[in-house]
């Protein structure tokens, strides 16, 4: 991680809307650059100029008509181009990477959420192939305490989906860390900012050790 020469590390934040993910991505950040860590930043959908014109398709709320298949196809393009040009490179060079979002969100939003099932993940394997997360931190907070965060802000086109979607996205998450418990940290979001902070902080350095 440019620390003493160490390779790089692809780190990834999940959960629901209002689970508190930008809080904590800079709180990690922070601390890891403090630590003498060089941090590569960024989100999806977006990160690259691209990424970024998608992003606005996708979360546009005028674009109530997309077909789910669109949506999943564009989510994978996005995501396609952020690993080949920013994602990649980063932890090549040994950088530490932290997205906001990656691959589990489609499998949370587009096969859970959307009823698309495996589809999703075959779509994304030909953008993302082996890049995936070293760690991916699950901020785990029930749907309706995230909306009721989020209440006063202007919501995007997902965002404003229904409570009975939120939930299946909230049971696909579930779902990921019961499938894979070694790459996916499942931390409690209802405690307090430091709190939470210093469990993530706890588990990326021992996980930064073990690399």
């Amino acid at each position: 991680m440019t620390k003493q020469g160490r390779q790089g590390m692809f780190i990834s934040f999940e959960g629901g809307d209002g689970a508190g993910k930008s809080t904590q991505i800079h709180e990690l950040t922070e601390y890891l650059r403090q630590m003498g860590y060089e941090v590569v930043l960024t989100r999806e959908p977006g990160g690259t100029p691209i990424s970024e014109a998608v992003r606005g398709i996708l979360l546009d709320p005028q674009n109530k008509a997309m077909d789910a298949v669109t949506e999943t196809l564009l989510y994978a393009a996005a995501r396609a181009q952020l690993v080949a040009e920013v994602i990649r490179p980063a932890v090549n060079a040994g950088r530490i990477v932290i997205c906001d979002r990656f691959l589990d969100s489609s499998i949370a939003y587009q096969a859970f959420g959307r009823d698309l099932g495996d589809m999703v993940g075959e779509i994304n394997r030909y953008g993302v192939g082996d890049c995936m997360p070293d760690l991916t931190i699950y901020l785990r907070v029930d749907p309706k305490a995230g909306k009721a965060r989020i209440q006063g802000r202007a919501a995007d086109r997902i965002e404003s989906e229904p409570d009975a979607f939120h939930q299946k996205v909230f049971e696909g998450y579930e779902e990921i860390c019961r499938r894979d418990p070694a790459r996916v940290c499942a931390v409690d979001a209802g405690r307090g900012i430091e709190e939470i902070a210093e469990e993530i902080r706890a588990e990326v350095m021992k996980r930064i050790h073990e690399i």
